[in-house]
């Protein structure tokens, strides 16, 4: 007898449609179930509304699917209204016909008996609609709504399922959102409306640190595979944003093209320069000259008639065109020519989420070929640390994705002495690490250059005094003769022990213990 699994079959597998939704797709790895409903759960503000008509708005445009928005709240104009701030005309659609908004408001006056409850009317307003407008996406905001103005649980249970059962008949994919009391507690307010659907989505708007910050969960789709987890994303101008950072595929091509750092030195002693689409970060205390380094990296760009981009979290415009100038940098030049494009804005301004879309959109538009961040600590404050790390997981990848070289800077806490690389969490996503640090030798505050880390390259280990003058960096051996310079506490080596250190180093002192 020949075995047949259903499941393997071309035929039986379960089709899932686009949605259209920035992510939404790669964590439900292909979009939402054809046929189906999917509930939308979440506490007041996490977005569920604007969800379910990102949903519809992305069907009619990139699909050329109607919609019906069945409202139990808000009137159909307050909704049209609402949506205008994501740059969504509804009101063309509506005219156009490929959009319904229903407004399914319950009625008072109509439910003296809560037995006699019943959606049959609702069923056939949206029936004809579907028909009519030849329907392939249903958004219904919200079934909490409707518990809300009815006692009898068992009855709008009962109800609910009979309304989705039928559009699951006639073949449309279906949202509802639904409201929940707590962020991590039961998935809806009245733990019945996840039974009716087939597929559940959690959204929520947690409190970590100071910010707010917005998560989507795939808790379950039904009879075909998802990712698990949290995902972060956020509401801007043009809707909704998921970052999958999970989807994220190590597919990226390394080149072997060397660009320079604007700097002569630090190129030799990275051994050539960087590589065209890594990553560098620059470490050190403030004050070490770590934008310096950045804005030579952007000049560099300018003089080989190269795009760049700045986004400043630390200091303001009007700062880095005085600091740039006396360093002989013209960045107003740069600007009117095209060329370079600062953004500055206060880290608390916004989430990490939003500041994240907000690069990966001024990128997209400007389209530079390389970019710079001054400073990614000052992103880190009051927020976690897998937050923070994601956040850096998602510029880090969308600059390689799109082949820029990025240059980051992160200050320390440390003013002197050895600090951990690892405590900013992000050593290990960087492909260059660049170490500044203070340093008192001969009863004078001097300033060290090391390049830590130089991945794919031989790179020369040494630490170089780092000289800020009128013109710009200098890099000097002026440390050639002392050792512990990165653990604060230099000390000047005779030549007698400086041979005897290359002697233990090249391994022939002759002497092996066991």
């Amino acid at each position: 007898m020949q075995d047949f699994d259903a499941v393997s079959q071309p035929s039986m597998r379960l089709q899932k449609l686009p949605t259209g939704v920035e992510g939404l797709d790669d964590i439900c790895q292909g979009g939402l179930p054809i046929g189906r409903s999917t509930l939308i759960s979440g506490t007041s503000g996490t977005g569920k509304t604007v969800f379910s008509l990102h949903f519809l708005h992305n069907g009619i445009r990139d699909f050329d699917e109607p919609g019906i928005f069945v409202t139990f709240e808000e009137s159909p104009l307050d909704i049209i209204r609402n949506a205008s701030s994501f740059g969504w005309n509804l009101q063309e659609l509506v005219d156009q016909e490929k959009l319904f908004i229903l407004d399914a408001s319950p009625d008072p006056d109509g439910q003296d008996v809560a037995g006699n409850f019943d959606l049959s009317g609702l069923i056939e307003r949206i029936n004809y609609a579907i028909r009519k407008y030849k329907a392939k996406r249903v958004a219904i905001d919200s079934i909490t709504a409707v518990f809300q103005q009815y006692d009898a649980v068992s009855v709008v249970r009962r109800e609910i399922f009979r309304l989705i059962a039928r559009l699951k008949e006639i073949g449309v994919t279906t949202v509802m959102t639904t409201e929940r009391v707590d962020e991590y507690g039961p998935i809806a307010r009245y733990g019945v409306e996840e039974f009716v659907s087939d597929n559940v989505i959690i959204l929520r708007n947690v409190l970590e640190g100071e910010r707010r910050r917005r998560t989507v969960e795939i808790l379950k789709l039904r009879g075909t595979t998802h990712m698990k987890g949290e995902f972060p994303f956020t509401m801007g101008a043009n809707g909704v944003a998921i970052f999958p950072l999970g989807a994220m595929q190590l597919t990226q091509r390394s080149s072997n093209v060397r660009i320079s750092s604007g700097v002569q030195r630090l190129d030799e002693m990275c051994g050539g320069g960087f590589f065209k689409d890594s990553i560098i970060l620059a470490t050190g205390a403030t004050g070490t000259g770590k934008t310096l380094l950045v804005s030579k990296f952007v000049e560099d760009a300018y003089n080989n008639k190269e795009r760049a981009i700045l986004f400043a979290y630390e200091e303001s415009r009007a700062q880095l065109l005085r600091n740039a100038t006396s360093w002989g940098i013209d960045f107003e030049q740069m600007e009117q020519d095209g060329m370079l494009k600062i953004i500055c804005a206060y880290p608390e301004s916004t989430g990490l989420e939003d500041h994240l879309q907000i690069i990966k959109t001024e990128i997209g538009q400007f389209k530079p070929a390389r970019m710079a961040i001054d400073s990614l600590s000052a992103l880190s404050r009051g927020v976690s640390h897998n937050a923070f790390r994601q956040f850096v997981i998602g510029v880090t990848g969308y600059a390689k994705q799109e082949e820029i070289a990025g240059f980051f800077t992160n200050t320390s806490e440390e003013f002197m002495g050895s600090h951990s690389i690892t405590d900013s969490h992000i050593s290990t996503i960087t492909d260059t690490i660049i170490l500044l640090q203070y340093v008192e030798i001969r009863g004078e505050m001097a300033r060290a250059i090391n390049v830590f880390k130089m991945r794919g390259s031989w790179h020369d280990k040494g630490i170089r005094e780092f000289v800020i003058t009128g013109s710009g960096p200098e890099i000097r051996d002026s440390f050639s003769n002392f050792e512990r310079i990165i653990s604060g506490v230099p000390h000047r080596v005779t030549t007698d022990e400086r041979a005897e250190l290359s002697r233990i180093a090249r391994g022939i002192d002759g002497e092996v213990s066991f």
